[in-house]
């Protein structure tokens, strides 16, 4: 429970529908993606930076949590309320505060959604490059505060490349201001960059300074269909060593393959184990050489067809849709987005194919290749004991290829509570005591978001 002086304050601060208490209301912000549950006690929805600076103000009088959080659409367990305290909910800061397009810039809230952004900026010929699947339901804030990327990061670069400045709250209550307006600034150091990625555990983030990129003139797509994965890969390596760089390069596996022909029987070869999904944009003239290289490019010896789609929307409804229809195969999937080098990847999913069938696990792997970051979806019924250990004992192994790899144990999910227990095989000890450190400089109370990143 909260001490009632904690909770009278935060009464006189904000009206009673800004502030939920009651349990019943508080449940709705106990979980998100990752499916697990955590409520807290009670629920704050603060408008305006200097509410957020108040309510932290009063959390580190009492030593409270504070767990900000967007829409809930993460599914590493980063706003999960572990300890109770009070979720800290932005979802109700929705204030576009400008769209400039002679500098490229809009100034947004962290409540506003990714496609609110997206449709705002189109009418000036621009967008925001980060597209996570959830772009049409998850905030601008929780995008940051991830480090987001999706299907285009291969071409326009993740979350982190596409921020300008932020406002933002500290654990300890001072109200910051990090990056410039101007896509040039080298004073001080980046801050920015620092609290992308950060998952609530530094700051909370009160305001965005987004740069914005021109809408390309056209967009080609590109299906190509392979008779295993390892043709597969060799294909993604020739793709990726082109100068004609792909906008969105797509991988999926054999399993990924048949939960689509489940629901679209007639959309792909029946002989076909591994597909790639291909967008390349630009001028017409761009466009004509970049389809022509990156068909020459798919001829590897597992090839089976490689064509211009003409329907390309049709594929990448069919490609969004796969993360929820997982669970027609099992109740629980242990979904992981790990990245190796490009030139890793034929040995990564050999070994993936491997590691499952050892293990005795469905795995269904499917991701951005371009950027070499595959998701991985180990999927079991948590019921079973034996096959739940099964799969914590290979999802090690798979994060120890990751790293032999020299690859990375997330890149666009974040580490949360998920995958904390396993962040030292990355991080060394002096880095993650300096890490430590600069958390307790910005939150010496260690209020925001405790226990998520570190073990």
């Amino acid at each position: 429970m909260l001490p009632a002086e904690l909770v009278s304050a935060l009464n006189n601060l904000l009206p009673s529908d800004r502030l939920y208490t009651d349990p019943v209301e508080c449940y709705t912000y106990a979980y998100d993606n990752s499916r697990k549950i955590f409520p807290p006690h009670a629920v704050a929805f603060p408008l305006t930076t200097d509410e957020v600076q108040a309510i932290v103000m009063l959390c580190n009088q009492h030593k409270m949590p504070l767990v900000p959080r967007g829409r809930g659409t993460g599914t590493s367990g980063g706003s999960l309320p572990e300890q109770g305290g009070i979720a800290l909910s932005l979802e109700r800061m929705l204030n576009i505060l400008s769209v400039d397009a002679a500098n490229r810039v809009i100034v947004a809230e962290p409540g506003v959604l990714n496609q609110t952004v997206q449709d705002a900026v189109r009418l000036h010929g621009f967008f925001w490059p980060p597209d996570p699947s959830s772009a049409t339901y998850s905030s601008i804030g929780g995008n940051i505060a991830t480090g987001a990327g999706g299907p285009h990061a291969v071409k326009y670069g993740t979350t982190r490349d596409h921020v300008l400045g932020l406002k933002a709250v500290t654990g300890a209550g001072e109200i910051i201001k990090t990056g410039c307006y101007t896509t040039k600034g080298v004073v001080g150091y980046d801050l920015t960059r620092l609290l992308i990625g950060s998952e609530g555990t530094l700051a909370v983030i009160t305001e965005a300074t987004l740069k914005l990129t021109a809408l390309p003139t056209m967009i080609a797509g590109i299906t190509a269909y392979f008779s295993n994965s390892a043709s597969c890969a060799v294909a993604i390596k020739q793709i990726m060593a082109l100068p004609q760089l792909p906008s969105a390069l797509e991988f999926l596996d054999a399993g990924s393959l048949n939960l689509i022909r489940n629901h679209h029987p007639r959309m792909l070869p029946n002989d076909a184990s591994a597909m790639l999904m291909i967008e390349a944009d630009g001028t017409e003239n761009e466009i004509s050489t970049t389809v022509s290289s990156i068909l020459n490019a798919c001829k590897t010896d597992g090839l089976i067809a490689a064509n211009q789609a003409e329907n390309i929307a049709a594929l990448w409804k069919a490609r969004k849709a796969l993360s929820p229809l997982l669970r027609e195969i099992a109740p629980k999937k242990i979904n992981e987005d790990v990245v190796v080098p490009v030139s890793s990847l034929p040995d990564f999913l050999n070994s993936l194919e491997q590691l499952s069938r050892q293990y005795q696990l469905a795995n269904v792997n499917f991701g951005h290749a371009g950027n070499g970051n595959i998701h991985v979806n180990l999927l079991i019924d948590p019921d079973n004991t034996e096959e739940a250990a099964r799969a914590e004992a290979c999802l090690d192994r798979i994060f120890d290829l990751v790293i032999r790899l020299n690859g990375t144990l997330s890149g666009e999910h974040g580490i949360g509570s998920e995958k904390r227990a396993f962040i030292h095989k990355e991080i060394d000890q002096p880095t993650l005591s300096l890490m430590k450190n600069i958390k307790l400089l910005f939150d010496p109370n260690n209020i925001l978001n405790p226990g998520k990143l570190f073990p």
